[in-house]
């Protein structure tokens, strides 16, 4: 099958296109670089093909999608602080962006598209964790506003034009390729700053959690989504808690290096506890996570060290 993996040069998009490879796909990649890396797709740059476009240009979309079946949507805005920072431009990429996708499906043979929103920012503060998908959506910031906004317009192309579609909404993704100087992914940017002899910075007094999911475990329920032709909303995560404290630890185990926490106040938009119930994954995709945490920062930590 030809597919269409946007954003496929980024952290996520770059491993889905490796598990789609191996599956036996003909992959087609969508990526401007503003955040993916050219390096990300060195180890299979002969074996897909790469369009270098925008998904708010038009003609790059069309390019992208021709003779496509299947499209996974990964291209976005994805830093909550950037969001609060400057939310008009999080939503003309994670919105309009997606609506551009979108319309230019009807046009095309795309018969299913896969879409990645959050779920670590959907959810808001729940009342009761883990979060399910009937959860109610109450995101804090505007990148997980957007993500949800997105989703609705995916339903709606559902209902309307009968496109076929499954929503992944992952907990907080980690593992190798993941920028250790941007503004989301805390597990990359601790190593990162501990391979720097860097103190690690502590957003709160260290006792907010998340879910940390593991990158090949989110490209597995992708292609699990794609292949069960079932429109539906999925979370992918773990349902586990982990406090930037006890990160913190663990980061310490596995690296053997000593840490160093400067703590600094809470920044605006980021949740204080969250983790996604996945037995409607478990149920209907088959799907459960296979990388423990431990395993997981290892392998980071290892990716780091060789890389950088």
């Amino acid at each position: 099958m030809k597919v269409l993996v946007t954003g496929g040069a980024g952290f996520v998009g770059s491993h889905l296109i490796e598990e789609l490879l191996v599956q036996g796909h003909e992959v087609v990649c969508l990526d401007n670089f503003t955040s993916g890396k050219r390096i990300n797709l060195e180890p299979f740059k002969e074996k897909i093909t790469l369009i270098e476009g925008d998904i708010l240009n038009l003609k790059d979309v069309q390019a992208a999608l021709e003779d496509v079946e299947s499209v996974y949507h990964l291209a976005a805005q994805i830093s909550v602080t950037q969001s609060v920072r400057n939310p008009l431009h999080d939503a003309s990429i994670n919105i309009n962006g997606f609506i551009n996708i979108l319309n230019t499906i009807l046009e095309s043979s795309v018969k299913r598209i896969v879409y990645v929103s959050t779920g670590g920012a959907i959810y808001g503060e729940p009342l009761h964790i883990p979060a399910s998908e009937t959860t109610p959506e109450e995101p804090i910031s505007p990148y997980g506003l957007s993500k949800l906004v997105g989703e609705k317009y995916l339903k709606w192309f559902n209902a309307t034009h009968g496109l076929s579609y499954a929503i992944i909404r992952p907990a907080n993704i980690y593992g190798p390729r993941q920028d250790p100087l941007g503004e989301a992914g805390v597990i990359s940017i601790y190593l990162g700053r501990m391979l720097n002899k860097k103190p690690l910075e502590i957003f709160g007094d260290g006792s907010d959690t998340r879910d940390y999911v593991y990158v090949k475990d989110i490209a597995a329920i992708c292609t699990a989504a794609m292949a069960s032709h079932v429109d539906d909303t999925y979370n992918a995560g773990t349902g586990i808690q982990t406090s930037l404290n006890e990160l913190v630890e663990i980061i310490g185990e596995v690296t053997t290096l000593p840490i160093r926490k400067v703590f600094k106040p809470p920044r605006p938009g980021d949740v204080k506890k969250i983790a996604l119930d996945i037995t409607k994954a478990k149920k209907i995709l088959k799907w459960t996570p296979q990388t423990t945490f431990n395993t997981g920062i290892q392998n980071t930590w290892d990716w780091f060290k060789n890389t950088h």
